[in-house]
């Protein structure tokens, strides 16, 4: 009964991760399947791939929020801000893998951020300074997101966040390096492209 509120709370955030408001927002604009076009990754950076950048904005948020919503919820419910981590990590595995798209979501930085407003405000202190210095400086998205990723649980480590918070953090993070592996090869083969940058112009 102790590990109860745990596996409610994982499963409540992997429902509510799991909608693909991406998906969804494309398809009411008349736009089509999302997943047929540039990376067909559900998110919002493939979205602005439209040419919409109010759907873009509109699935930034929504899918930073979903993540939020199960942290808070799950809080409030249980009144233990540990049940609520474990549902904001379960939303960003629903957001990267969500079972009615054949387990093919996004790559989780958005997720993850919302997920950070609200359960780790320590870590967002750190990697949100980080992803904005990256991408002002290289243009990359990519890169801001996987060194805001590695620099976070570092920083709440160091601003005093618990070890269970860390832990999860870790884990999420790495999560993010791996949903963002091919982007990772091609950072290292000097083509990822710049935002705004076509891939067939890249490097």
């Amino acid at each position: 009964m102790t590990y109860l509120p745990f596996v409610i709370a994982a499963l409540g955030g992997y429902l509510l991760g799991s909608i693909p408001f991406g998906l969804l927002i494309t398809r009411a604009a008349g736009l089509g399947d999302i997943r047929t076009i540039g990376s067909g990754n559900i998110g919002a950076t493939n979205v602005l791939r439209t040419g919409r950048k109010d759907l873009a904005l509109a699935t930034l948020l929504l899918d930073s929020f979903k993540a939020g919503l199960a942290v808070l919820i799950f809080t409030l419910v249980f009144s233990d801000r540990n049940t609520g981590l474990i549902a904001g990590a379960a939303a960003f595995l629903g957001h990267c893998y969500p079972a009615w798209l054949g387990f093919k979501g996004g790559k989780g930085v958005a997720t993850y951020a919302g997920l950070l407003v609200f359960a780790s405000l320590k870590g967002l202190m750190i990697g949100g300074p980080a992803w904005l210095i990256m991408f002002l400086v290289f243009r990359i998205s990519s890169l801001a997101a996987l060194t805001a990723a590695a620099l976070v649980p570092v920083g709440a480590f160091l601003l005093g966040e618990t070890h269970f918070a860390v832990a999860v953090l870790t884990a999420l993070s790495v999560l993010v390096f791996w949903t963002h592996r091919a982007n990772l090869a091609r950072l290292v083969k000097g083509t990822e492209p710049k935002f705004g940058q076509k891939k067939k112009d890249a490097g």
